[in-house]
């Protein structure tokens, strides 16, 4: 595989070495490919990994909600879970592998909504929910999870060894 598959803008971090980028995705963004560091920092967002440990491609969405009413004929958004995970799988079938091939590891979905709010909208529990729901359904073989509680999570994937870093952030009072 000679590029990566991303809805990221080139990187403009120097490299860690000569082959490794730093990559940091935001909001909606997500990317497939080797060789890279991919980081994220969540709140009710979630982040699911994926990587192939054979041939050491590998790759992370960061979603905002689990899905849209009604797409229509509007183009695939990484800012919705099911939608992200569809533009992960559509980039890893074109590198001739499967979803099963995958290991993958979900976080995120923390209670951002402060105790004392009278509204609760749910929508970290949702976005785990979805992201449970689409791992079970594309097959990928689920490694780790870190979901939910009241925290920001800061994620890494480090695709040339598949490891995964993740750094829990204080509790809100």
């Amino acid at each position: 595989m000679n590029r990566p598959f991303s809805n990221l803008p080139p990187p403009r971090l120097p490299a860690l070495n000569s082959s490794q980028q730093i990559m940091n995705l935001m909001p909606g963004q997500w990317h497939f490919g080797q060789g890279a560091l991919l980081r994220t920092l969540l709140g009710s967002c979630v982040a699911i990994t994926l990587w192939h440990p054979g041939k050491q491609w590998g790759g992370m969405c960061h979603y905002l909600l689990p899905s849209r009413i009604n797409r229509g004929q509007a183009a695939l958004d990484g800012r919705y879970g099911d939608e992200a995970i569809e533009l992960l799988v559509q980039a890893l079938k074109r590198t001739g592998s499967k979803p099963a091939d995958y290991l993958a590891h979900l976080y995120g979905g923390a209670d951002t909504m402060p105790d004392g709010m009278n509204v609760k909208f749910n929508v970290g529990q949702r976005n785990i929910e979805q992201g449970w729901a689409l791992i079970d359904q594309h097959g990928f073989q689920l490694q780790d999870v870190d979901v939910g509680d009241n925290v920001p999570r800061t994620v890494s994937l480090d695709l040339p060894s598949g490891k995964v870093e993740v750094k829990r952030g204080q509790a809100s009072k």
